[in-house]
Parts: C-alpha cells; structure tokens; sequence
C-alpha cells in the first residue's frame, strides 16, 4: 500500500491531496475533511478506509480560505463553556466565513471533480464520495454534480434541497438527534429523495450530536453512533463498488 501527499490541478490552480493507493484497484473513495483540514483524524480515516482495499484520495479544499490554523476542535470547548460561549461562536462564524461564499463552492466543486478526474485517469471505474461535516455537505453537493459517482456517504452534511433530482447514485446519510439545525431538514430531504425516487437511506443515532464519528473530540465523539455508522458505510460501499 503507496501512500503519497501530492498536488492536483484543476481551474484555479493548484491543491494538495493525501493519496493512498493498494497493489491493484479498482474501486476509490475521496474522502472529504471536515472544517478543520486535513489533519491527523482525516488522515487516519483515509487509511481505515485503504486497509478495506480501496484507492482513498483525500483533497484539501480549503487551504485557500484562510481558515485553517484559525479555529480547532478545542473551540467547541470554549462554544460550550457557558463564559466563553458567545466570544467563540462569533469567532468561529468569523472564521469560517469564506467557506460558505458562492466562489468558494465552485471551486471546491470543481477540485473534486479534478479528484475524480484523477482517479479515472489511473483506470479506476467505481468512484465514492465520503465525507464529515464540511465534507458531508461537499459529498452531497459532488452527488448533484456529477452522474458518474457510483455513492455517496455524507456524515452530518448541509443537505442540498432543491438539486436532489441531479442525483444518480444510491445516498447514505447519517445524523445525530441532537444536532437539531441538521436534524430539521431531514424531513424535506426525505420528501424531495422519495419525490425523485433516489435510493437514500439514513440513520439518526439518539443521544449523538454533530461530529460524533471524530474520535479525536472528546466533547462530541459518541462511540455506539462512530461504531455503528462506520459498520454501515463499509457494508454501503461493498453493496455499490463490487
């Protein structure tokens, strides 16, 4: 098993990608990171996911915004420190800004699809998007832009009501009941996904919150929802990428 840090190309430039690649394959993953970059969690779920013998790339849409380095997953301790709550929710919304302009979609759009790209070009026909938070909402957001993805995987993602009739390939969302901003869209998603007749299945674990599959964030890891879930995503991908 190759593991590489490497540059791709697409429009606007230059992005770096953390690639690992088994002996001979022919299904990959592009696994995307959740706001905090590509950092050691990704990193690890990039290579449980290559253990199971997929090509894995995971890009790194966001070097451009600024907003790594700016916030952590440390801030959702000061977010739930009574004291320190409305200083850090402002400084996270500050911080994170640049992520939710139209510009910053296009591009992130268009890197992935630079990803994909990528991986046909190394012969490889059966292509998922996986991703956490930040990356659930871009995995839905590739789902409606290109047809040739075989599945989608989003982990507590922005669901992309009003473009769910783009979708070609069968969709597994997770969410936790406490996450209440997500979990109130669930329903219009469920409605536009039967509406178009997309196979969509989610699962919503009680008691979890946002980014309970994070292992690395004591404050939000739930271990039950993390073990379950990712038993589901490896049976999802065995069922779509045989």
């Amino acid at each position: 098993m190759k593991k590489q840090d490497i540059t791709l190309t697409y429009d606007g430039g230059e992005f770096p990608a953390y690639l690992i690649s088994p002996e001979e394959n022919k299904a990959a993953v592009i696994l995307i990171e959740e706001i905090w970059g590509m950092n050691d969690h990704i990193r690890d779920v990039t290579e449980r996911i290559a253990l199971l013998g997929y090509t894995v790339l995971a890009p790194e849409l966001l070097g451009e915004t600024g907003i790594l380095g700016k916030v952590s997953p440390e801030i959702f301790k000061e977010m739930a420190n009574p004291e320190t709550r409305d200083e850090a929710q402002k400084k996270m919304r500050e911080a994170t800004a640049p992520a939710y302009s139209p510009d910053f979609g296009k591009k992130a759009v268009a890197k992935l699809q630079s990803c994909f790209d990528f991986l046909k070009e190394k012969n490889i026909n059966k292509i998922a998007v996986m991703g956490f938070c930040f990356g659930g909402s871009y995995s839905y957001a590739f789902a409606t832009h290109n047809p040739e993805l075989k599945a989608c995987i989003a982990f507590y993602g922005q669901p992309p009501l009003g473009k769910v009739a783009a979708i070609q390939c069968p969709v597994l969302g997770f969410y936790g009941s406490e996450d209440t901003r997500l979990i109130s869209t669930l329903p219009q998603l469920k409605e536009e996904m039967k509406k178009h007749n997309k196979d969509f299945t989610s699962k919503v674990y009680e008691g979890a919150g946002h980014a309970f599959f994070n292992d690395t964030n004591i404050l939000r890891y739930h271990p039950d929802a993390a073990q379950d879930s990712w038993q589901l995503t490896l049976e999802f991908l065995r069922e779509n990428m045989a």
